[in-house]
């Protein structure tokens, strides 16, 4: 499904980067951190191995202006179109060799102040399994498995107690991040299920195929909300707040939307408009997706609720976290 030259590229550079990731994949040495993103993200060796293809297939195109992870924007004089690329989206799943890792390329013609619904062209490879997710402007969406082109076939689920949904925590604060969400994975937790799989496009996708019926990251909401937790998020994430960038959701939201998903921020609000570049606070976005609409509904109701009653924890959640910090530095 190749209906433009722009789709055909974003595939060409994902194939690139599988096929260098891959012998690093599940080995010691890939996590390596050997610097930080711009984001505030650890850059592990495994990345660096995959930033370098970008590198190299950009200095070979040079009509492309390119946006990644560990770099930032580098922008092109020549440039026709931008590419969003996060070269391995679930770092640290490819450096323990499992299966939730991609290649996440969106790529748009807007060279100026493009929004996620700018993207024209979008192409989500699995690293471990080459089984790739392609969507483009017109509301096409595919998947292609080896030979074989599957139908996206997201759920009609909309109960709560049979759920799977996945959610993540990598770089957040845990206790009040799981105190969000926590009436939802009580909710499901004999009927359905609840994972992290460290990779938003990954667990997007799932959500095309049916495997998922929803992603929930309400953490830039919880921060919002209770701004005395700053320092906890700032903890976690080594001075930085870490949370979704555009680049971790962009060609997975093209995926989904064309699927028939929803996908929103944590308070139901659409996230269209938001900028496809950037990768700090203010670039970074929560997400609600779901299958559908009333699925999507009953989770932002559950979230509405469950952080609101989080006003008598938040303290708790401060006090324990400092007796935490407190006790390590008499341990040290």
């Amino acid at each position: 499904m190749y209906t433009s030259d722009l789709l055909f590229d974003c595939v060409e550079l994902a194939r690139k980067v599988r096929a260098a990731v891959l012998p690093h994949m599940g080995t010691f040495g890939a996590r390596d951190q050997v610097g930080t993103a711009v984001g505030g993200d650890a850059t592990m060796k495994i990345d660096e191995v995959a930033e370098g293809v970008v590198r190299a297939f950009i200095e070979e195109r040079p009509t492309y202006s390119i946006y990644t992870e560990d770099a930032g924007l580098n922008k092109s004089p020549r440039a026709e179109a931008i590419l969003v690329v996060d070269p391995i989206d679930g770092t640290r799943p490819a450096a323990a060799g499992f299966e939730s890792s991609c290649v996440s390329v969106a790529a748009t013609t807007n060279l100026e102040d493009p929004v996620l619904d700018d993207i024209e062209a979008a192409c989500v490879l699995e690293i471990k399994s080459g089984t790739c997710f392609l969507a483009d402007s017109n509301g096409e969406v595919a998947i292609v498995a080896g030979e074989e082109r599957l139908r996206p076939s997201p759920t009609d689920n909309s109960d709560l107690s049979s759920a799977f949904w996945a959610g993540g925590y990598r770089g957040r604060p845990y206790l009040p991040v799981a105190a969000a969400v926590s009436s939802l994975a009580d909710a499901c937790a004999i009927g359905g299920s609840t994972f992290d799989l460290g990779s938003a496009s990954y667990i997007m996708t799932r959500i095309v195929t049916g495997q998922l019926d929803a992603y929930v990251d309400p953490a830039l909401r919880v921060l919002a909300t209770y701004p005395v937790l700053e320092a906890e998020f700032l903890r976690a994430g080594r001075g930085a707040v870490v949370c979704n960038a555009p680049y971790d959701i962009a060609a997975a939201y093209l995926c989904l939307r064309n699927a028939g998903g929803v996908v929103t921020d944590a308070w139901g609000e659409a996230i269209g408009n938001r900028s496809l570049l950037g990768s700090d606070r203010q670039a970074q976005i929560s997400i609600v997706a779901a299958s559908n609409a009333k699925l999507h509904k009953a989770i932002l109701a559950e979230l509405d609720a469950s952080i609101s009653a989080m006003e008598e924890l938040v303290p708790c959640i401060v006090s324990f976290s400092t007796a935490l910090q407190k006790g390590a530095l008499e341990v040290n």
